[in-house]
C-alpha cells in the first residue's frame, strides 16, 4: 500500500513537472514569434509610425486650438498623447490573432495539436506573452516621442498606472482578438474586422476630443467604449497628483472615477477571456 505521504510527494512532483514543462513549451513558442518579428521588423516599425504620425500631425493641426476647449486648460498635444499611446497599443493587441490565423491557415498549427505538448495553453500564453510585450514597447516608443516633442512624462506612480491601464487593455483586445482568430473562417475576414474596428473606436472615443466638444448622440458612444476608460487615466496620470477617487469624466450617465476605469478595464478583461475560454478549448482539443 502507498502510504499518503510519499502520494502527497508524488503529486507535487508531477505538479511542478508539469508547470515547468508548460513555461518551456511557452517560452519555446514566444521565441518563435519573436524571430519571425526579427526577420520581418517591419510590423513593429508600423505599429510605431503610424501612431507617431498621428501624434505629430494631429499635435500641430490643433497646436493653436482656442483656450478653454480642453479641460483644465491642457495642451492639446498633451491631451491628444493619452489618446495615442491608447491607440497605439489598441491596434498591436487588435492584430493578436493574426499569427494564430496565419498558423491555422499554413497548417503549422495541426502540428502543434498533434504535437506531445504538456497543455497546449502554451499556444494562447505565447501569443499573449507576444503581443503584450510588442504592445508595450510601442506605447513606450510613443510616450518617450511625445516627451522629446514636449508633451510631458508621467511621474513614478503615474506610470506604474499607464502600465496596469495598458496590461488591462491588451489582455482583453489581445482575448477578443484570439477568439476571432478562432471563431473566422480566414485571415480576409479577420483583417476586415481589424480595418472596421480600429478607426470607428478611435473616433468614438475621448481620444481626439472631450466629450464637450461631441454631439449627444457620440459623446454617448464615447462614455461607453473601452478606450476612453483606459484614456482618462492615462490622461490624469499626466496631469499631476494622481487621485483615482477623483473624477476623471463627466458622463452623460453620470461621474466616472479613476477607480471606475479601473473597474470597468478589469471586468472586461475577465469578461473576454470567459467568453473565448470555452471556444479555445474545442478548437485546441
Amino acid at each position: 500500500m502507498t502510504s499518503p505521504a510519499l502520494s502527497t510527494s508524488s503529486s507535487s512532483s508531477d505538479n511542478g513537472s508539469a508547470i515547468a514543462e508548460l513555461l518551456q513549451e511557452t517560452f519555446a513558442l514566444t521565441r518563435r514569434l519573436f524571430l519571425q518579428l526579427q526577420r520581418r521588423p517591419s510590423t513593429l516599425v508600423a505599429g510605431v509610425l503610424q501612431p507617431l504620425i498621428w501624434l505629430v500631425l494631429f499635435g500641430a493641426l490643433f497646436s493653436r486650438a482656442p483656450e478653454g476647449l480642453l479641460p483644465g486648460g491642457m495642451s492639446y498635444g498633451r491631451f491628444l498623447g493619452a489618446g495615442v499611446i491608447v491607440f497605439t497599443a489598441f491596434s498591436a493587441a487588435l492584430n493578436a490573432g493574426l499569427p494564430v490565423m496565419f498558423d491555422r491557415e499554413f497548417g503549422f498549427l495541426n502540428r502543434l495539436l498533434v504535437a506531445p505538448l504538456r497543455s497546449r495553453s502554451s499556444i494562447v500564453l505565447a501569443s499573449v506573452i507576444y503581443i503584450t510585450t510588442l504592445s508595450l514597447v510601442q506605447s513606450l516608443a510613443i510616450m518617450l516621442t511625445a516627451s522629446l516633442l514636449g508633451y510631458g512624462w508621467p511621474g513614478a506612480a503615474g506610470l506604474l498606472l499607464v502600465m496596469v491601464t495598458l496590461l488591462l487593455l491588451v489582455f482583453a483586445v489581445t482575448a477578443l482578438s484570439l477568439g476571432l482568430a478562432f471563431a473566422l473562417p480566414g485571415h480576409i475576414e479577420l483583417i476586415a474586422v481589424i480595418f472596421v474596428a480600429n478607426l470607428p473606436l478611435l473616433f468614438a472615443s475621448t481620444a481626439l476630443a472631450p466629450l464637450s466638444f461631441m454631439p449627444p448622440w457620440l459623446g454617448w458612444l464615447a462614455a461607453l467604449n473601452p478606450l476612453t476608460f483606459a484614456i482618462e487615466p492615462i490622461r490624469a496620470a499626466y496631469a499631476g497628483p494622481l487621485d483615482l477617487s477623483s473624477v476623471l469624466l463627466e458622463a452623460p450617465y453620470g461621474s466616472v472615477t479613476g477607480t471606475t476605469c479601473l473597474l470597468v478595464l478589469s471586468l472586461l478583461t475577465a469578461a473576454l477571456f470567459v467568453l473565448i475560454r470555452p471556444l479555445l478549448n474545442r478548437k485546441l482539443a
